[in-house]
């Protein structure tokens, strides 16, 4: 019994498993659209602007002659766009502009708009891009490497944030994700079992910014058998041994 109890079931091992029922491969529909990320406070905005105008480009564009701001990390947190508690980020020429709330998309269209009203003709043929520099997460807990990550990418899944993480080792829970979400009114814990195949329809399977991942350790770790059926032998062996020569030790 202390053998079967401490040892980890493969179940509890293997991401995304399929049915045993199944006889062909599964197919998971994709989801017609992920809800679009909200801009929250302290977010770091990457913002590109090209105009036939480059003069004015050169006003807008501090550090070169045709993006607005770097969109390396380090570079944007001192050309960049920060959200600020009042929910605005400052535009040279535009001031300041609500963005707390808004989408990329939504946030690009009014400085299209203002920009074309303002500062640019619309025979400027005026492009402008909206982006965040790259997904921030933060994992922690049962994982190879926690701390803060960062993807430059648009779109990252749940198992690719962990891989990036160090993946979960075999003491790590992957049954019981722990997802804490920002959100503009506070955060929210969601969970999500990464060893079922219908994790990939969960509309947490896709990280945002600001999301905290959580893995928390399974109750063998501390129990102390081990992590395997050899390693539950040999501890169980050992004690036993111990208690078997003590007895007879004492008993003489």
């Amino acid at each position: 019994m202390t053998l079967m109890s401490s040892c980890i079931s493969t179940k509890r091992l293997a991401y995304l498993q399929e049915s045993k029922a199944i006889n062909q491969d599964t197919l998971v529909e994709l989801r017609p659209t992920l809800p679009a990320y909200r801009l929250q406070v302290n977010d770091l905005l990457s913002i590109r602007v090209k105009a036939l105008d480059q003069e004015t480009i050169g006003f807008f564009n501090p550090t070169s002659n045709e993006v607005l701001n770097a969109t390396e990390e380090g570079d944007l947190y001192f050309n960049g766009f920060v959200v600020q508690p009042n929910g605005a980020i400052r535009v040279p020429i535009l001031g300041e502009i609500l963005v707390l709330g808004k989408t990329l998309e939504e946030v690009r269209i009014e400085l299209e708009e203002r920009l074309l009203a303002d500062v640019f003709k619309a025979e400027s043929n005026l492009f402008v891009t909206v982006k965040m520099p790259g997904i921030r997460y933060t994992i922690t807990g049962e994982v190879g490497s926690p701390g803060s990550q960062i993807i430059y990418r648009d779109q990252v899944s749940m198992i690719e944030a962990i891989a990036q993480g160090g993946d979960i080792p075999i003491t790590g829970d992957k049954t019981d994700v722990i997802l804490i979400r920002q959100y503009p009114l506070g955060q929210q814990v969601h969970h999500i079992d990464l060893t079922q195949i219908s994790a990939m329809e969960s509309p947490y399977y896709y990280i945002q910014p600001n999301d905290m991942i959580i893995v928390n350790p399974l109750p063998q770790k501390t129990w102390g058998f081990g992590t395997t059926g050899i390693q539950s032998f040999t501890t169980l062996l050992s004690v036993l041994t111990a208690l078997t020569t003590g007895i007879l030790i004492f008993s003489r």
